[in-house]
């Protein structure tokens, strides 16, 4: 092992200074946090909404009539490329007979009703045939649910000029020219690769145009990054002909060589859950689009794309961390391409969506679009949900709704224009779902007739959307025949070459463990042959400075009396003596003096500002006015660093995936997640097993996130009592036979004292690397009188301690029995140890299991040259907690064969109190016993 210090502590300019006031910032959503509204106000639109309503109300009856077509026009649409509805519905509704309405030769004034027509005056007739065109053809929209007015007059304006609009030849050839890229290299792979399952996006083409119209509007006007979430079908074809993923890397990756270079120890991926990320340029204006990794857990990835997005936005101080916060975003964007199954079927989709406007996880509007294949793997679209569409979901959340049959690219392409334009103009969510089919089964192997033989049936008798699209401009004189085979011929004959140089061996790409550059590039990967302690002690005066900075707030802030009393005086009390720090002062400092260092710190989750059990007080609310207060965004009036503390609402998942992805776009951000209580974390497990867990060893993508998991046995019933750390030790890479090294998946500790806490926090950014931090973090020790460090156990020199020896007892020699500990029932065996007398028995706890600390363990046993029993107590019944862990490392590494003592195995925890307070005493008795 080695001891190192891997950065200098920045001391700040008035390090000594107690209670100066400086002007208060809480970061990014001001202070109202409780009251703001992120409404987006327009005075522009509100006047002219005033006229239009005039217009409104001298044409009531056929206002009612137009309108009645923005309201139900959609239900009528020729939305389905396969054209499998055979009963057309008939709304009343759109009867212009029911207004009062004759169809004759009258012509109504039409300004302001209407808004893309170039008549003044138009028949009845007319209208109803301009309103078809917009509302009921292959395009339609459903925003009647939105409750802005102002917002719904730009929606009907925007949307029907967007239509109305021709597009630019030139555009046309480029979105032709994507197209037939697009079906040639799935082609292509049919050929070369016929048993690849490479979830291709025949039948869905139309989504390149969506694509590459969002791209190039957004380099339009200026954002300057777009993060993207998708998951399998049609990835290959986004990557490969649009964000320039060199092929040889694919081919050689579906030949089964490895993406990265032989001295990384990862395991990779499959090829479709590539992460790519490339700079593409629309006249003159470039955007760099970065793909996120996905598993195959379908929409596990959305939440993701928001965290990284909201950190990028961060470092770039955009959106709501401007100078100016606002609701809109100007420099970087969010984009989820769903599945239509899936949109309508996982629930991180609706807790991402709800993430949209809530001030500590809001980017400034998300662009979804849903791959509608009318199909999940075999169940018919109709079977998928509830509702009418699978888009419903976004009515809930005032999420204008594009529906476009996807034989269209056109309008596909058109409806990307709109949707950039509104995200930039409102900052809010904007859903586009294409109408297309899936030409295969769930992949290329299966056969979806079994299942679904009239749709495919239809399917196969049918011409491919690019070959229509190629007709249709070759018809129109703007594209002609051999130039487009051209065309054809010049990509099979760049994807045959990169097919021949694998296949020879001749060919080198860009290794994927380059990860590691820009704001990564001071970061390393982990060793694999030696573990390292790192130096993560401070200078005593800035943990006096930080400590008193983290209970300072302004004069005229009136703080609630008990908070004042117990956390504020107290904490000055015990930062003056520099003894008895409790968990709370030692998380704000460790949090205070990263950020005296330049390091982000952001904490997520449920009530997370008080915290759970009340302790943490780190946002303080104004008890006359509901203000808030951030003292350690206070520390100094030229601070760079904030802390951000982010009460999220009562999600699991999409929060934990959130705060995961933000933790991937830059390791200067310490980024925690606490549970409310710890088992809360099995509403997050996939973002655990197929991120958390394993995102290194897939990827290379190093994350430095915090799980702060409340656990203990207190009585609090079954829910509420463990963070069952059985799951994470089992999912840890830490061997079971060898040494650990560095090169571990996460480290999972169980720490006693608030000291290891706070070495544990600094830690994770004084390393030279980034991994996950499982902590079972306690309940009941933050009150604990006996559960206290000093300042000095922080200060320079000092590191976190993977094993803590007993001090408390008289000689080492006389000891015959050596019990070890995992976390707070180590001061319940040392109350019992203490009533007992006991002079033979020493208690050791150890603090952190992965890595094992093999060599730590040793040396205190070497100390114990009598002792003969070795004995592993935890509360957790038998089948849980560590034991399963531990036992076998003793045994196979140190030589030891531990007896057990603890609940015995059962399926859950007793919510009975009697039953309780039994098991809670023999636990506590059993390692004096005899065994």
């Amino acid at each position: 092992m080695m001891l190192r210090c891997f950065h200098t502590i920045k001391n700040l300019s008035n390090k000594h200074a107690f209670l100066t006031n400086f002007k208060p910032r809480n970061y990014h959503y001001q202070t109202e946090i409780y009251i703001r509204k992120f409404e987006h106000l327009d005075e522009s639109l509100n006047k002219r909404l005033k006229d239009v309503n005039l217009s409104r109300n001298n044409q009531s009856k056929l206002y009612r009539f137009i309108n009645a077509y923005r309201q139900y026009g959609y239900k009528i649409a020729q939305l389905d490329p396969l054209n499998q509805q055979t009963i057309r519905n008939i709304f009343l509704e759109l009867d212009p007979a029911t207004y009062g309405l004759e169809r004759d030769s009258t012509k109504y004034p039409i300004k302001d009703l209407i808004h893309a027509s170039e008549s003044q005056q138009l028949t009845i007739d007319e209208i109803e045939n301009y309103l078809k065109n917009i509302y009921s053809d292959k395009i339609s929209i459903e925003f009647d649910f939105i409750s802005n007015p102002e917002e719904k007059l730009w929606i009907e304006q925007k949307f029907e000029e967007h239509l109305f609009k021709s597009i630019e030849n030139d555009t046309r050839l480029g979105i032709l020219n994507i197209l037939i890229k697009s079906q040639v290299f799935d082609n292509f792979l049919a050929e070369k690769f016929p048993s690849f399952k490479r979830y291709s996006l025949e039948g869905g083409e139309s989504a390149m145009a969506f694509y590459h119209s969002i791209f190039s509007g957004l380099a339009k006007s200026e954002i300057e990054q777009l993060i993207v979430g998708i998951a399998h079908r049609g990835r290959l074809n986004l990557v490969t002909c649009l964000l320039n993923l060199d092929p040889v890397l694919l081919f050689a990756k579906i030949k089964g060589k490895s993406e990265y270079s032989s001295d990384v120890t990862a395991t990779g991926d499959i090829s479709h859950h590539f992460p790519c990320s490339t700079d593409l340029t629309y006249d003159g204006k470039k955007i760099h689009v970065s793909l996120l990794q996905n598993p195959s857990h379908l929409e596990a990835v959305d939440p993701l794309v928001l965290g990284k997005t909201r950190a990028k936005q961060m470092l770039t101080k955009d959106c709501l961390y401007s100078n100016d916060p606002q609701t809109t975003s100007s420099k970087v964007a969010s984009f989820l391409i769903h599945g239509d199954a899936a949109f309508a079927g996982q629930g991180i989709v609706s807790e991402t969506f709800q993430l949209s406007k809530l001030p500590s996880y809001s980017v400034g509007g998300t662009i979804h679009l849903i791959t509608n294949n009318q199909l999940g793997f075999t169940l018919p679209s109709n079977l998928g949900r509830s509702g009418n569409f699978n888009s419903d979901l976004a009515k809930g959340f005032e999420c204008p709704i594009i529906h476009v049959n996807g034989d269209d690219p056109e309008l596909a392409y058109k409806a990307g224009q709109f949707a950039v334009e509104y995200r930039n103009k409102f900052g809010k969510d904007v859903l586009v779902d294409l109408v297309c089919f899936r030409k295969y089964g769930h992949n290329e192997l299966d056969d979806p007739s079994f299942t679904n033989p009239l749709m495919y049936k239809t399917i196969n008798s049918r011409e491919t959307v690019p070959n229509m699209y190629k007709k249709k401009l070759i018809d129109q004189n703007l594209a002609n025949f051999e130039s487009v085979e051209q065309d054809v011929k010049n990509f099979e004959s760049t994807l045959g070459n990169a097919l021949a140089r694998v296949e020879a061996n001749d060919y080198k790409f860009e290794l994927r463990n380059s990860y590691l550059n820009k704001q990564w590039s001071e970061m390393n990967l982990s060793s694999n042959s030696q573990r390292s302690t790192w130096s993560t002690g401070c200078n005593l005066d800035l943990l006096k400075f930080v400590g008193a900075k983290s209970v300072s707030y302004p004069p005229e802030f009136s703080v609630h009396a008990t908070i004042e009393r117990a956390h504020v005086q107290k904490r000055l009390d015990r930062i003056r003596d520099g003894k008895k720090i409790d968990w709370s002062t030692a998380e704000a400092l460790a949090i205070g003096s990263l950020i005296s260092q330049g390091y982000n710190v952001r904490i997520s989750g449920q009530d997370v500002g008080r915290g759970t059990f009340s302790h943490r007080h780190a946002m303080l609310v104004d008890q006359k006015n509901n203000k808030t207060y951030i003292p350690l965004n206070n520390l100094d009036e030229n601070q760079k660093s904030f802390y951000e503390i982010c009460n999220s609402f009562l999600s699991e998942e999409a929060v934990m995936g959130f705060d995961y992805g933000f933790s991937l776009d830059n390791p200067n951000n310490l980024v925690i997640w606490e549970a409310q209580f710890g088992d809360f974390f099995n509403g997050a497990q996939i973002i655990i097993d197929t991120y958390i867990s394993s995102g290194e060893a897939k990827w290379l993508y190093q994350s430095g996130l915090v799980l702060l998991l409340p656990h203990g046995f207190d009585g609090a019933g079954p829910e509420h009592s463990s963070c069952r750390i059985e799951r994470f030790l089992q999912m840890s890479s830490s061997k079971e036979d060898k040494v650990d090294s560095d090169d571990i998946n996460y480290f999972i500790a169980n720490p006693t004292t608030p000291a290891n806490y706070f070495h544990l926090l600094r830690r994770q950014m004084m390393m030279p690397y980034r991994k996950p931090l499982i902590m079972a973090s306690p309940k009941t020790l933050l009150r604990l009188p006996e559960c206290v460090s000093t300042l000095e156990d922080m200060c320079e020199n000092t590191s976190f301690k993977s094993v803590i020896e007993d001090t408390k007892i008289d000689s080492k020699d006389s000891v015959k029995r050596i019990i070890f500990v995992f976390g707070k029932h180590y001061y319940a065996l040392e109350s019992e140890r203490a009533k007992r007398g006991l002079k033979d028995v020493a208690l050791i706890r150890i603090e952190e299991l992965s890595p094992f600390p093999v060599y730590e363990i040793r040396n205190v046993i070497e100390q114990f040259k009598n002792a003969k029993e070795f004995v592993w107590s935890q509360e957790e019944h038998r089948n849980m907690g560590a034991w399963s862990f531990v036992s076998p490392r003793f045994e196979n590494i140190l030589g030891i064969k531990l007896k057990y003592s603890g609940r015995e195995v059962h399926n859950t925890i007793v919510g009975i109190g009697e039953l309780h307070a039994k098991e809670a005493q023999y636990v506590i008795n059993r390692p004096f016993e005899k065994f």
